[in-house]
């Protein structure tokens, strides 16, 4: 099945259910108010909606409207948690070469990993608000998994059974604000606002085939204003699947239901796929010709990020933001 939220009901917004074409949609109506309501009571309310889901998609559900994109909001506006791995190693490894260090060995058996922001994101089409160019302004395309309550200290097989829906997550960077951050010893704070949500996140069985090992065997598809950007393959040199990504996030710590991973910015050795960041395409100019020569985005730059089945077909619908400069307080 597939979740979305609207942009009703307060800060969490109302929960539907999303027809597998994205066409149409039903509120949740007498079943959960929100994502957030659901997945805390995960094994009684999802057989619920996925009824609903049934009902709707054969074409006899009460209450069933058009979907309108622009009326949705994140499927969880906000969340208890949102933790983002950096699995795809070929970025690592690059942009590391780059600058002329290796990639230590625990990089291949201990997964990167960072807290994020999770106290708003944005809608899949709510603008991308930066008050400076000057900070770098960079995309990145990801997949992300939605995670009921998980244990401290599972195992990446038990991790596994907690992993409850799939989405997409264009996770904002601030790529000037990043060297000075780091050079701290401490993360990332100022230059990792807010990220922005796919329209719908579904249940891993919506994926078919292509979920298998924990991962997602599609491609991503990345625009920039337009012009293809890239479309690096997601299940392939992703060195931790997602059930290790979630196991490595619970290793000291239960995670809350409603908790967000993230794979890391999508990348393949195979460099002809494109970039799902600025930074990856810079690093790979640099490699090539001793520079970048691409800028990272500008006000009014319009990003599309988008997964299609092996059909063509739509899975999560598109995150499609514009940069626009915010107003200072």
């Amino acid at each position: 099945m597939k979740l979305g939220s609207l942009k009703e009901g307060g800060r969490d917004g109302t929960l539907i259910v999303v027809s597998r074409d994205l066409a149409r949609a039903v509120r949740a109506i007498g079943i959960a108010a929100t994502l957030q309501q659901a997945l805390e009571d995960w094994s009684n309310v999802a057989p619920r909606l996925n009824a609903l889901s049934e009902s709707l998609n054969h074409g006899d559900a009460d209450g069933v409207f058009d979907l309108d994109m622009q009326a949705l909001a994140a499927p969880l506006p906000r969340a208890y948690e949102f933790v983002d791995g950096s699995a795809y190693l070929p970025h690592v490894a690059r942009v590391r070469k780059a600058r002329g260090a290796e990639v230590p060995e625990t990089f291949y058996t201990d997964p990167l990993m960072y807290q994020a922001t999770s106290a708003g994101f944005y809608g899949p089409r709510d603008a991308v608000k930066v008050v400076s160019e000057d900070y770098g302004i960079d995309l990145e395309a990801e997949i992300v998994v939605i995670t009921d309550d998980v244990p401290m200290a599972a195992t990446p097989e038990q991790a596994a059974g907690h992993i409850q829906l799939v989405g997409l997550v264009n996770d904002v960077s601030l790529r000037n604000l990043i060297p000075a951050e780091l050079a701290k010893g401490f993360g990332f704070l100022q230059s990792k606002p807010r990220s922005a949500l796919s329209p719908v996140f579904v249940t891993p069985d919506e994926l078919g085939e292509a979920w298998q090992g924990s991962k997602v065997h599609l491609p991503l598809v990345t625009h920039i204003n337009g012009e293809w950007f890239g479309a690096p393959e997601a299940g392939v040199d992703m060195q931790f699947d997602f059930a290790q990504l979630v196991a490595h996030a619970a290793k000291t710590r239960p995670l809350s239901a409603g908790a967000i991973v993230g794979s890391g910015t999508i990348a393949n050795e195979d460099t002809s796929l494109g970039a799902s960041c600025f930074a990856e395409r810079r690093t790979v100019e640099t490699l090539r010709d001793g520079k970048p020569s691409t800028p990272f985005m500008s006000f009014g730059d319009v990003m599309r990020i988008e997964m299609f089945d092996r059909a063509g077909n739509s899975i999560f619908g598109a995150i499609e933001q514009r940069i626009e400069q915010a107003a200072r307080p």
